[in-house]
C-alpha cells in the first residue's frame, strides 16, 4: 500500500461505447413493479445438450431473438448488434426506458456433475441488477454479476453443479433508462470455480484494540474483529511485520500474538516481511536501522535470520505461517539502494535469501513475490522477467490493485492473467479496498476524499465498496486454468481511533484510512464483509 502519501490515480483510457444501435420498432412492454425474472417453462423449444450460439453469430445485427435463445420480460431490450468480443456480433441489452430483461438458453441431457460458463461481459453500470446465472440445475443457482466495464471486455465465470441433468443459462438485466450491457463468447463446459483465499490484512488491529478500538456485528453486537470476519467467510489473515518500529507494533513479538488468535479461529495465516522499521511500499524501501551501513553480503545474512527467526518462532508455538510475502510492494526492489532494481543481481540475493529462510523454517510454507500496480502490464512483466532471468525462487505472485490508482479494470485482468500464463504461477491480489463513503471520522485528511478519485460505477457507498470487493473476486475466479488464488482486502479493521494513526514514530498522527475499512463509522460491520462467503 503506498503510504502516507496520496498518490495520483492514473487515468485509465477509455473509449465510447459504439453507438451503433438496433432501431426498435417495438414498443417497450415493462414488466408490472416488483416481477422477479425467474418463471422458465420446465421445457423449451430451445433445449440442447449443449450450449447453441454462445458467439451470437447465428443471426447477424437486429436479432431480436438470437438463435437458440429465449427471452423473457421487456424482449425489445435485448437483441444482437455488431461489436462483438470474438467475433463480429454481440448480445447487448439497453432500453431508453427502465426495463427488465432476462435471456435464456435450456439445457438438458447433461451428464451430471461440475459445470462452468464462461462469458465475456461489458456494462456501463447503473443497473438495479445485472448478472450471469446458472439455475434449475439441480442445485443452488449460481450468479455472477457484471463489473462495471464500459470499454474493455471482461471475462467472468459462473460454476454449477448439476445434479439433474439440466441446466439453464440465463443473462439478466434489471435496469433504468439508458444502462447497457454486451455479452459475447459463453462456453458451458466441464469445470470448477470460486477461489480458496478470502483473507484481509488485519495488521492495524492489535493497536486499534489496545487503543481502544470496539468492533460490532452488522446488527451491533460488540465482538471480537477476528469472530466477525471469520463468520463473515474470511479464511485467511495477513500481518505485516517490521523489524524494530518505533511504537512497537507490527514486530516480532506482536505478530506471535496476533497469530495465536488467527489460528485459533481456524484461519490461515500470511506473514508479510517489510524489511524495514516503518512502512515499505514502491516510494520508500529503507533499511532497518539496526540494518543501516551493512554490507550487501551481510544484508543477505539479515534478511535470512530475520525471516527465519519470526517464522521459527511462530512455528515453535504452533502456529506456522501459511504464506510468506518476502517484501513489500517491491516494484523497485527492497533495502535500498543495495537492493534496487538498478543492481538487479544483488536484489535476487536479498529475495533468495529470504526464501531460504522460509523453506529451511517449513518447506510447506508458500513463498510470495508482491508488487503493487496491478493494472500495470509492461511493468509487472518487466519485474518478473527480470526476477527469472536472475534465478529468483517464488512459488505464487501477489499484485496490489487500487483501482483509483492502478488502471481500469480490464488493465488488472489483463495483467493478473498474464501474469499467471507467463510464469505459470497462481496469482493473488495482496490488498485491495474501496471507500464507503469520503468524508473523515478523524482530523486526519483521507487518503480517498474526492468523488472525482473515485472508479467510474463504483460510488463511495456501502453498495459500491460491495460491488468493487465482489467484483474483485469474480476478476481472480476468472483467472484461467485454476490459477486464481484469491483475495486479501487491505486493513479491513482499521478504523479511526486516537493513537492508532500511520505514522509509527507520531503517536497523534491520524488515520487516512477509515472511509475503507469494513467496519463502519459506528464500529458495525459493513455489507461488503459478506463476500467472503461467495462461493
Amino acid at each position: 500500500m503506498f503510504h502516507p502519501r496520496r498518490t495520483p490515480r492514473r487515468t485509465p483510457g477509455r473509449t465510447p461505447r459504439l453507438a451503433t444501435r438496433r432501431t426498435i420498432k417495438a414498443l417497450l412492454l415493462p414488466l408490472a413493479a416488483g416481477l422477479a425474472l425467474t418463471a422458465l417453462p420446465a421445457t423449451s423449444a430451445q433445449a440442447a445438450s449443449t450450449l447453441t450460439n454462445g458467439g451470437f453469430e447465428a443471426d447477424g445485427s437486429g436479432a431480436a431473438v438470437p438463435n437458440g435463445w429465449s427471452e423473457y420480460g421487456s424482449t425489445a431490450a435485448s437483441y444482437v448488434e455488431a461489436g462483438g468480443h470474438g467475433g463480429s456480433y454481440r448480445l447487448s441489452h439497453y432500453s431508453a426506458s427502465a426495463y427488465k430483461v432476462e435471456t435464456y438458453q435450456y439445457l438438458s441431457g447433461l451428464t451430471n456433475g461440475n459445470y462452468k460458463l464462461t462469458a465475456w461481459v461489458r456494462s456501463g453500470g447503473g443497473q438495479n441488477s445485472a448478472y450471469i446465472a446458472l439455475k434449475n440445475c439441480g442445485s443452488s443457482e449460481q450468479r455472477t454479476d457484471l463489473p462495471v466495464s464500459a470499454s474493455g471486455w471482461i471475462r467472468i465465470v459462473v460454476p454449477i453443479a448439476v445434479t439433474n441433468n439440466q441446466c439453464t443459462i440465463s443473462i439478466n438485466s434489471d435496469a433504468n433508462a439508458g444502462n447497457w450491457i454486451n455479452v459475447d463468447d459463453l462456453t458451458f463446459a466441464s469445470g470448477t470455480g470460486g477461489v480458496p483465499v478470502k483473507g484481509a490484512d488485519i495488521s492495524s488491529l492489535v493497536k486499534s484494540e489496545a487503543k481502544g478500538g470496539v468492533y460490532k456485528t452488522s446488527s451491533g453486537t460488540t465482538s471480537d474483529a477476528l469472530t466477525i470476519l471469520k463468520n463473515s467467510g474470511m479464511n485467511y489473515a495477513r500481518v505485516k511485520v517490521w523489524v524494530n518500529p518505533a511504537d512497537g507494533y507490527s514486530n516480532k513479538a506482536r505478530v506471535l500474538a496476533i497469530a495465536k488468535r488467527i489460528k485459533a479461529q481456524g484461519m490461515k495465516l500470511l506473514v508479510d516481511f517489510h524489511y524495514s522499521d516503518t512502512w515499505a511500499d514502491p516510494g520508500a524501501q529503507s533499511k532497518p536501522a539496526a540494518w543501516a551501513g551493512h554490507s550487501y553480503s551481510q544484508l543477505k545474512t539479515d534478511v535470512y535470520n530475520h525471516t527465519y527467526d519470526v517464522l521459527n518462532a511462530l512455528k515453535a508455538q504452533g502456529t506456522t505461517a501459511d504464506m510468506v510475502q518476502v517484501g513489500n510492494e517491491i516494484n523497485g526492489g527492497m533495502l535500498w539502494s543495495e537492493g534496487s532494481t538498478d543492481n538487479w543481481s544483488q536484489l535476487a540475493g536479498l529475495l533468495n535469501s529470504g526464501y531460504d529462510a522460509v523453506k529451511a523454517v517449513n518447506s510447506g510454507t508458500t513463498v510470495a513475490l508482491h508488487l503493487a500496480k496491478g493494472g500495470d502490464l509492461s511493468g509487472t512483466r518487466w519485474w518478473f522477467d527480470s526476477a527469472v532471468s536472475n534465478g529468483v525462487k517464488f512459488d505464487v505472485i501477489g499484485l496490489s490493485y487500487y483501482g483509483y490508482w492502478h488502471g481500469s479494470l480490464y488493465d488488472f485482468q489483463t495483467t493478473l492473467d498474464d501474469a499467471a500464463s507467463r510464469y505459470g504461477k497462481p496469482v493473488y491480489v495482496a490488498e485491495t479496498a474501496y471507500p464507503f463513503r469520503l468524508d473523515s471520522e478523524d482530523s486526519h485528511e483521507n487518503i480517498i476524499d474526492l468523488s472525482s478519485e473515485l472508479v467510474s460505477g463504483y460510488p463511495a457507498s456501502t453498495a459500491g465498496q460491495s460491488a468493487w470487493f465482489r467484483d474483485i473476486l469474480n476478476i481472480v475466479e476468472a483467472v484461467p486454468n485454476g490459477r486464481g488464488l484469491g483475495v486479501f482486502y487491505w486493513e479491513a479493521t482499521w478504523t479511526a481511533v486516537t493513537g492508532n494513526g500511520w505514522d509509527p514514530t507520531d503517536a497523534s498522527s491520524g488515520n487516512g484510512w477509515e472511509n475503507q475499512a469494513l467496519f463502519g463509522y459506528d464500529e458495525k460491520a459493513l455489507p461488503a464483509m459478506t463476500w467472503f462467503s461467495h462461493r
